[in-house]
């Protein structure tokens, strides 16, 4: 093993450059992941077209979170883990201290570590996420779907936050990666699936995925109606799940519920924005609108009994692989809503 390593460092707007960096090197409580393969995601296409995130990563600097792949060193106050382990990380981990932690909310953690660099050759995972978010998988299992842990962990906890059981009827709008995680999710509770994007392609996906309907109206009104007479008595869903992260799709998301009925705002907005709501529909129908934020250390361990249970198409969601240097090309085709997940192998 070198010293250096290729990897990905982002230094601004649309700005990434293919460098050897020095391999991180290795603390006494932390873990070197020789990276098997890193996916792209919604958020790393939003970081590179902004050129950062306020929380989690700031240039110049590594980026990628969510990978698999092979231990390749452990510091010497590591227990559990030793070379040649197959692993996958979350992409970070809660304090266990603060005023959120100690009330279940670990999410919301006021010294919530993240990490990146998932677009490298190795990775480095700190002491604490060591701890409480590194699990070892199994060999059978390709490194490409264990990768999928983060974002169905992040998926989980949104159902967590707007449960949905059997018999329910559940509208998911949007059908990237996130909402098709959403509709797989949902049709493994037991829910009736109705997928809404005005992308042909994607809607496919999504019946591969349970989808029972699938709604490619992309008016509001049309979609609305299209929804609500999918639905039982056409009251609307029992839930709607909003996966895009516009305030116009949130405000659609709205529309999608029955009365009585949760809207989950799960696709994350640009900061600054906002969205209006009609105070009589909610008022009087009693909607309930509920945001989520990522993972816990909770979901991430049930997404991967679920994921290396077999139980979910996970090969729908991660169609092509990659070199490192083409991740800018891969992240650009998720940004015009090409293709669905892509494997970056360094």
């Amino acid at each position: 093993m070198t010293d250096t390593m290729k990897a990905a460092v982002l230094y601004g707007p649309s700005d990434v450059r293919f460098e050897d960096v020095p391999v991180p090197r290795v603390g006494p409580g932390d873990v070197l992941v020789r990276v098997g393969a890193a996916l792209t995601c919604g958020t790393d296409a939003k970081v590179l077209a902004r050129g950062g995130h306020p929380r989690m990563i700031r240039p110049p600097a590594l980026f990628g979170h969510e990978f698999a792949g092979t231990v390749e060193r452990v510091g010497e106050a590591v227990e559990g883990f030793e070379p040649g382990m197959r692993v996958v990380s979350a992409n970070s981990a809660p304090c266990g201290r603060c005023f959120y932690c100690e009330r279940g909310r670990p999410n919301l953690c006021e010294d919530l570590l993240f990490i990146n660099g998932a677009y490298a050759e190795y990775a480095l995972i700190p002491e604490r996420v060591v701890r409480v978010n590194l699990h070892r998988i199994p060999d059978a299992l390709p490194f490409e779907h264990a990768a999928l842990v983060e974002p169905f962990a992040c998926v989980l906890h949104g159902l967590d936050d707007a449960p949905v059981g059997r018999g329910d009827t559940v509208a998911v709008l949007g059908c990237g990666p996130v909402g098709l995680l959403f509709v797989i999710a949902c049709r493994l509770a037991g829910a009736t699936v109705i997928a809404c994007d005005p992308s042909a392609e994607r809607l496919s996906v999504a019946g591969e995925c349970g989808a029972a309907h699938l709604v490619s109206e992309s008016d509001p009104g049309a979609q609305r109606d299209a929804v609500q007479r999918l639905t039982p008595g056409g009251r609307g869903a029992d839930l709607a799940i909003e996966a895009v992260g516009t305030p116009r799709t949130w405000e659609q998301a709205v529309s999608l519920a029955r009365p009585g009925g949760t809207v989950s705002l799960f696709g994350g907005c640009a900061p600054g924005t906002s969205f209006t709501v009609d105070t009589k529909l909610l008022h009087y129908s009693e909607l309930r609108l509920v945001g989520s934020f990522h993972h816990t250390p909770v979901t991430v361990r049930r997404a991967l009994e679920l994921i290396s249970g077999g139980g979910m198409p996970a090969g729908a969601l991660v169609r092509s692989r990659v070199p490192l240097t083409e991740v800018m090309r891969a992240l650009a085709n998720m940004r015009d809503h090409v293709g669905v997940k892509t494997a970056v192998v360094p």
